[in-house]
C-alpha cells in the first residue's frame, strides 16, 4: 500500500523553501512523526549536516521532526524503523550512487512499498521511477546501475520546462531529451512543472500543485496534464 509524494522542486521562484507544498506536506506525514531525511543527493556546496539543519528546520516548523539519514550509527536499522522518509533534491546520480553503495535502496523500496510514507524532491522524485534516466542532472559520478525505487512503474521528469518559442537558444528542448530517451526505453514519463507535485496512494494517482505537467509515452503525441488531473492509470503500467 504505497504512500508516495513527489515534488518537482523544493522551492518556487518567489517562495520560501518547501512553502508552495506545505499543505499537502503537513497532510502526508502523521502528526508529531519524526522524518527520516536522506541528503546524500548534495554533493558540493552544502554538507549533510548542513542540509539536514535547513531541513530540519522547516519541518520543525510544520509540527515534524527531522532526523538525518548520515546522522544514524545504523543506516540500515534508521530505514527499517522510520515512521517515513523525505529524500531531497540535488544530484541524481551522486543519490543514487551513495544508495547502492549503502546497501540501503531495496531496504528504502520494501519499506516504502509496504506503505512507509515516501517523499521526495527532484532528485528524490526521480529515484521514485523505474530508473533515473530522465534526470537532467550531469552523471559526475557513476551508480552501479540506473535501476532506481521503482515505486511507481514509469519515470518522472522533475522541473519539466514547456519550449519557449521567443528563445534563441538552439539546443534540445526538454522535449527532445525525452524523444531521445523514448528511442531505447518503452517506459512513460511524467514530466512535472515547477509547482506540481504527483500524489500516490496505493493504487490512485494525482497530479497536485498549481501548474500541471505532460506526459510522454514511447510513440505517441505528448499528453497536457491539468492540476489535479486523475493519473491513476499510469500505476498499471501497461502504457506503451
Amino acid at each position: 500500500m504505497r504512500d508516495v509524494l513527489l515534488l518537482s522542486t523544493s522551492t518556487v521562484h518567489g517562495s520560501r523553501f518547501l512553502e508552495y507544498a506545505e499543505d499537502d506536506i503537513r497532510s502526508f506525514f502523521p502528526g508529531s512523526a519524526t522524518v527520516l531525511f536522506v541528503p546524500f543527493a548534495r554533493p558540493g556546496g552544502i554538507t549533510h549536516d548542513g542540509y539536514t539543519e535547513l531541513v530540519r528546520t522547516r519541518f520543525g516548523e510544520m509540527g515534524l521532526g527531522l532526523a538525518g539519514l548520515h546522522e544514524s550509527a545504523d543506516p540500515l536499522a534508521a530505514v527499517n524503523e522510520a515512521e517515513g522518509v523525505f529524500v531531497g533534491g540535488g544530484n541524481t546520480f551522486v543519490l543514487l550512487k551513495a544508495l547502492y553503495e549503502a546497501g540501503l535502496l531495496e531496504p528504502l523500496r520494501r519499506r516504502a512499498l509496504a506503505g512507509m510514507p515516501y517523499m521526495g524532491s527532484s532528485a528524490g522524485s526521480n529515484l521514485a521511477g523505474l530508473t533515473i534516466g530522465t534526470t537532467n542532472d550531469m552523471p559526475v559520478v557513476e551508480p552501479a546501475s540506473f535501476r532506481a525505487l521503482a515505486l511507481v512503474p514509469f519515470n518522472i521528469n522533475p522541473h519539466y520546462l514547456d519550449p519557449d518559442p521567443g528563445s534563441t537558444h538552439m539546443g534540445e528542448t526538454r522535449e527532445t531529451r525525452i524523444g531521445e530517451f523514448h528511442h531505447f526505453n518503452a517506459q512513460p514519463v511524467l514530466g512535472l512543472r515547477e509547482g506540481a507535485m504527483l500524489r500516490v496512494k496505493g493504487n490512485e494517482a494525482r497530479v497536485l500543485g498549481s501548474r500541471g505537467g505532460r506526459l510522454f509515452a514511447c510513440q505517441a503525441d505528448p499528453v497536457e496534464v491539468q492540476p489535479d488531473s486523475d493519473v491513476s492509470f499510469l500505476l498499471e503500467g501497461d502504457l506503451k
